[in-house]
């Protein structure tokens, strides 16, 4: 009989050991934000200083959004490989249409937004209708487009007076309502990325959360097949999604484009890898344990604030890479290794 039967002993062993694994799901990453701020405010006490918090805010919030995008095509069960070369190219088209065909700032934001829309349902299309894995799909679109928009300029970057392939120079210039996109400060403080960041993490929480189109976009996540059954247009959703991601990476491109002033080849190289950091660290906020805007958002917060505190105490910068993967596996630990565990 003792074989069959739960002793009440063993059953209450269990339930303390099961609050304790669920509140470490929930608020495991939270603590260890807190814990992470406080080491860094007393081995530095500039690190907690308005100018300081300002800094780290523009230098996550480019990050942020474009982990926003990818958050959306992780709700619908993909990935996107792409946006960090989409956010290059958005800069780089942004400088070439004024530096080079000396358009105006209206007409450089329609062209990145533009490229986002079409590169996102290009990959929407590959995945959807010729059925290529998402991450081979986007892998492939990240690669074409990094060699693409080189093409133009023969590999350099563009600046106001460079000699053009061609044989002629680029005469125009960045205007300057669109570098004010990138430096301009509200009462002189919040850089107006921020601001962006901010409105587009409240706008896709509203939109994932609260709306019939988010709903389904998580339903097909769970299960498409299901999903299906019920009458929702699964390639119709996943499309979107991919195009909604391509919308932020533009987004964050012409930011990047306005804070730097040029179209640096370089400039996009290590934006993938910290947005695709942030919207999986964002899956152990508050224990959510599925992709969602707002953990994404402080799961960006959460990397940048590592990185300069890293940098403030003046640690190595070939370590921060191994740090920033440690911290990675630390909060998909949380998220995952320990809410399998039920009992």
């Amino acid at each position: 009989m003792s074989d069959t039967a739960t002793s009440p002993s063993r059953t209450g062993a269990a339930k303390p050991k099961a609050d304790l694994r669920a509140l470490a799901v929930r608020w495991g990453l939270i603590v260890l934000l807190v814990a992470m701020i406080a080491y860094f405010a007393s081995a530095e006490p500039a690190f907690l200083s308005v100018r300081n918090l300002v800094i780290v805010l523009q230098s996550v919030s480019i990050v942020a959004i474009l982990a926003l995008g990818v958050t959306c095509t992780l709700v619908v069960g993909g990935f996107d490989l792409s946006i960090g070369s989409v956010a290059a190219s958005a800069l780089m088209a942004a400088s070439y249409v004024m530096v080079v065909w000396e358009g105006g700032t209206l007409m450089a934001i329609a062209a990145c937004l533009a490229l986002g829309l079409a590169v996102g349902m290009v990959n929407g299309l590959l995945i959807v209708k010729l059925r290529v894995p998402d991450l081979l799909a986007t892998l492939g679109t990240m690669f074409l487009l990094l060699g693409l928009q080189l093409i133009p300029t023969a590999g350099r970057s563009i600046a106001t007076g460079m000699s053009l392939p061609d044989g002629t120079t680029a005469e125009g210039r960045f205007t300057a309502e669109f570098l004010a996109l990138g430096r301009y400060r509200v009462w002189d403080t919040v850089p107006i990325s921020v601001l962006v960041m901010l409105a587009l993490a409240v706008a896709i929480t509203i939109f994932l959360t609260f709306t019939r189109w988010g709903r389904v976009m998580y339903a097909i996540g769970s299960n498409p097949q299901a999903a299906r059954l019920a009458g929702a247009n699964v390639e119709r959703y996943k499309i979107a999604a991919y195009m909604i991601s391509g919308v932020c990476a533009s987004i964050g491109g012409i930011l990047l484009a306005a804070r730097v002033g040029r179209g640096d080849v370089s400039s996009g190289n290590s934006l993938l890898l910290d947005a695709v950091a942030a919207a999986l660290i964002g899956f152990a906020v508050f224990g959510a344990g599925k992709p969602n805007a707002i953990g994404t958002a402080i799961g960006a917060l959460f990397v940048g604030l590592l990185l300069n505190g890293l940098t403030m105490m003046n640690a190595p910068y070939y370590t921060q890479d191994a740090i920033k993967g440690a911290v990675l596996v630390a909060a998909l630990m949380f998220t995952f290794g320990l809410s399998v565990r039920k009992c």
